[in-house]
């Protein structure tokens, strides 16, 4: 509870560093200085977005520069093969 109370704290640096990172890469990539045509198009967008690239084919540099699919994968493989010693 110490650790998530002072995260919280308004002072501390990195409060909303994951925010703002997902928030940067998000406007970066996807608009594009674009804009959206309706709120249904940029639901849409938004969805294939996070969950058909940020989330699954994107390489993360805090996952070694892996995709969250390799990055599972290889952790599975881990947990397998020392369940099997």
């Amino acid at each position: 509870w110490q650790c998530l109370q002072s995260m919280a704290e308004a002072d501390n640096p990195y409060q909303n560093a994951h925010a703002e990172s997902f928030w940067g890469r998000l406007k970066a990539e996807l608009l594009e200085d674009g804009c959206f045509m309706s709120l249904d198009d940029a639901r849409a967008e938004l969805f294939n977005y996070i969950e058909g690239y940020y989330n699954v084919r994107r390489l993360h540099s805090s996952l070694g520069y892996r995709s969250p699919i390799d990055f599972e994968n290889q952790f599975y493989q881990t947990v397998l093969s020392n369940s099997h010693k």
